[in-house]
């Protein structure tokens, strides 16, 4: 799926940015600076740093996070727990120090004109910590019992550490939503430079992505788990 646009090759990377502010990852990966150097026109900036503008572009028009269409809950355990760490788990552990970047550098140069950003950044911080040890404990405890139990184990106790992690579900949630509300529903303010933007953007995109991650868990995953579980230690 590629995204509508009239810029080319010949409109600046700032204008990239400013139209869907995900491209921003396209510019990280080719090392092409959006925010200072965004006054370089597309090609200016791609002859730079020596990379081809029609693979550029192809990235830039297919820039974003597409939704998943699969029916998960006709998978197996393992497949599912398999896809939720190779997937959701894969993305956060790229996009959580990414997103850690451009709040401390959006903090830092902003935060003394926009206060919020002072209380948004330890939202972000502290969800961003949590979700790398809630992430740990699912590889390394929970998720290795659900696939024992694809195995025929019928010996394995699941209920404690799920309700350990919808706990901590909750917990993610409620200061995603502090995020959302803190930033006005993502909208950057009109003086917003490109990564003030490309932080507000990669946060709506952490929510979403949470909120299916956390989908395919609460409401899939672990129900199955814990039915299809006949006898407990």
């Amino acid at each position: 799926m590629t995204t509508a646009t009239t810029l080319g090759v010949d409109d600046s990377v700032s204008q990239w940015v400013v139209e869907l502010p995900a491209r921003s990852r396209v510019f990280e990966k080719n090392g092409i600076d959006y925010c200072c150097g965004g006054k370089a026109t597309l090609r200016q900036a791609c002859a730079k740093r020596h990379v081809n503008p029609e693979t550029v572009i192809a990235d830039l028009l297919a820039a974003g996070h597409e939704p998943d269409q699969k029916d998960w809950s006709a998978a197996t355990l393992t497949e599912l727990a398999d896809h939720i760490e190779s997937t959701h788990h894969a993305w956060l552990k790229r996009e959580l120090p990414r997103t850690a970047m451009l709040v401390h550098r959006t903090y830092t140069v902003h935060g003394l004109h926009y206060p919020w950003l002072t209380e948004l950044k330890t939202t972000y911080d502290r969800f961003a910590a949590e979700m790398d040890a809630h992430m740990f404990k699912e590889e390394h405890i929970l998720f290795p019992r659900i696939r024992l139990i694809d195995a025929k184990r019928t010996d394995i106790e699941v209920d404690q550490p799920v309700a350990i992690m919808e706990h901590e579900h909750d917990r993610a949630g409620a200061d995603l939503e502090k995020l959302q509300s803190l930033s006005n529903n993502y909208t950057a303010p009109e003086d917003a430079c490109n990564t003030f933007r490309a932080m507000l953007d990669a946060l709506r995109e952490i929510q979403a992505d949470t909120h299916v991650h956390v989908h395919k868990e609460n409401n899939i995953l672990f129900p199955r788990a814990k039915c299809s579980v006949t006898s407990k230690y």
